[in-house]
This record gives structure tokens, sequence and C-alpha cells, in this order.
């Protein structure tokens, strides 16, 4: 039975993921350490995992399975993800999967080396867009019909 695993903390497209999974009666978890309100849809399920550096992301990396879909844009979750089978799409619609994982861990580490060396480098990154949102639903809706295929 496929899941959508939602990393929560910070995701813009957490409705419109609840749309899509409604819509495939799909069970969805919204995964966060606190400050989420829980849906009244009976396919949601909000999990509230202890405070701590990358409890949420464990919980869900020893859960997601082939024919899950994993919503994150954490790299060291989504290759951890990838790696057992799952699906993983970014909140922006792009997939991330064995053929370009390693170079988004490498591209990731570069920008933490970066900004650890220039400690007045701020953010830098460009905002969430409607287009990103477009692409996201785009993404996540193909993702969900491989998903389920995948499962059975």
């Amino acid at each position: 039975m496929t899941t959508l695993f939602i990393d929560a903390d910070a995701c813009p497209v957490k409705q419109e993921a609840e749309r899509v999974a409604t819509r495939h009666k799909i069970s969805m978890k919204l995964v966060s350490n606190g400050g989420l309100r829980p849906p009244a849809n009976p396919l949601v399920e909000t999990v509230i995992v202890p405070e701590g550096p990358d409890v949420a992301d464990m919980w869900i990396a020893d859960r997601a399975k082939t024919g899950d879909v994993v919503v994150t844009s954490d790299m060291p979750l989504a290759a951890k993800c990838v790696a057992s089978g799952a699906q993983v799409l970014r909140h922006d619609g792009s997939i991330l999967d064995e053929r370009n994982i390693g170079q988004q861990l490498a591209m990731r580490d570069l920008m933490v080396d970066l900004r650890s060396a220039d400690p007045f480098r701020q953010g830098g990154g460009k905002g969430f867009t409607k287009a990103d949102r477009s692409r996201f639903l785009d993404a996540l809706e193909r993702c969900l019909r491989k998903a389920k295929g995948a499962a059975t």
C-alpha cells in the first residue's frame, strides 16, 4: 500500500499534497516536531516526533520503501529514501532519484562549506513561485501513479 510522506517542517505544499493524496485515496503522513494543526481529513495523519536534529528525517527514512512517495528538500533524507526504493520529490516538483541524488548531495555539501567559509553569505535561494507549485502538483500526480503500480 502506497504512503505519501511529507517532511512537513517548512513545507509550502502540504495542502496541495493533501488534495492529490485524497483524490488517489492514499494515506499521507505529515511528519514534524510540532507546530502543525492536524487536518480533519481521515487519510492524513500528523506525526509529531521528539525535538532534536533530524528526528523527523530519521522517522521518515525508517519507514519509506518501494511504492511510497516522499516530499522533502533535505538531501540526506532524500538519499536514504531513494536508496530504500521510494520515489522522492522536492517542493518545486523536481524528482530526486539514483541518477541525480549524488550530484545534489555534493552541491549541498559545497554550499555548506561556502556558508561556513563566509559568515556574511546570506540565503541567496530563489523564492517559491506559482510555477514551482504547478510543477509540484504535476510531478506528485505522476509519482503517485507510478508508486501505486510499484506497491501492487
